[in-house]
């Protein structure tokens, strides 16, 4: 089954396709953050059984687009290109293409080899290393500073948080955090190493926070009004 569907006259609307073992029917959604709609769909769905739910539930998808402020006409947002500028680590550089082998930032660019069909995928493997590497340094230190360790870290393309810290000590954290300011990224992984202590957002928790990160609420509200600019970036590979 591929991994997206089109409904609807013309280019149509692109609907992602998740199957799920928990499902047990058909469901859609649409991100209030980018618009995007993805339908869930049990382990042993069929495309044709996924292709008329989602051309049946099309008044309710574009209904849904226009409650957002998104335009259900407008054509689905392409990847990157050279000369386009993208966030990393809060300031904005031109993807240039130049001729090396690995990607680098200098003078206000981000320079990537000059293959500008396979450009997105290494611009998306360029900020997922640097986002592994920045978060990894900053749980370790955090993590030490409590006396505690975690279990692994795993990065993804979530829409619903930045962060997340599992009962095992499993840490769990947007890749996209590596194009918000770094002491941005710096106060999700305080916020998530101190569940590490405590499993809940009680003010023993907060004390904690403060503790690794004193200016954590203003970081916090740069993510509230900013995050969102993060998820604009459209790349290849929606991980």
């Amino acid at each position: 089954m591929p991994d997206e569907l089109r409904i609807g006259p013309g280019a149509g609307l692109a609907v992602s396709l998740r199957r799920s073992a928990r499902a047990r029917r058909f469901s859609l959604r649409v991100s209030q953050i980018d618009g995007r709609i993805s339908l869930t769909l049990p382990a042993r769905a069929r495309e044709a059984e996924a292709l008329r739910f989602a051309r049946e539930h099309e008044g309710w998808i574009r209904a849904a687009l226009l409650r957002m402020g998104f335009d259900p006409e407008a054509p689905a947002a392409e990847t990157v290109r050279f000369g386009d500028r993208v966030l990393f680590e809060g300031r904005s550089l031109t993807l240039t293409p130049a001729p090396l082998r690995t990607a680098r930032v200098e003078d206000g660019a981000l320079l990537l080899p000059a293959d500008p069909e396979r450009m997105p995928a290494r611009l998306a493997a360029f900020l997922k290393l640097a986002a592994r590497d920045r978060l990894t340094r900053a749980s370790d230190r955090h993590a030490a500073a409590l006396g505690r360790r975690y279990a692994r870290i795993t990065l993804r393309d979530t829409r619903s948080r930045w962060g997340s810290c599992a009962q095992d000590g499993a840490l769990m954290y947007s890749w996209r955090l590596i194009m918000a300011p770094a002491e941005v990224l710096d106060y999700v992984a305080a916020h998530e190493c101190a569940h590490l202590v405590e499993m809940n957002h009680s003010q023993a928790f907060w004390d904690l926070v403060e503790r690794l990160d004193p200016d954590w609420r203003r970081h916090r509200a740069w993510l509230r009004t900013e995050g969102n600019a993060l998820h604009k970036l459209r790349l290849s590979s929606p991980d």
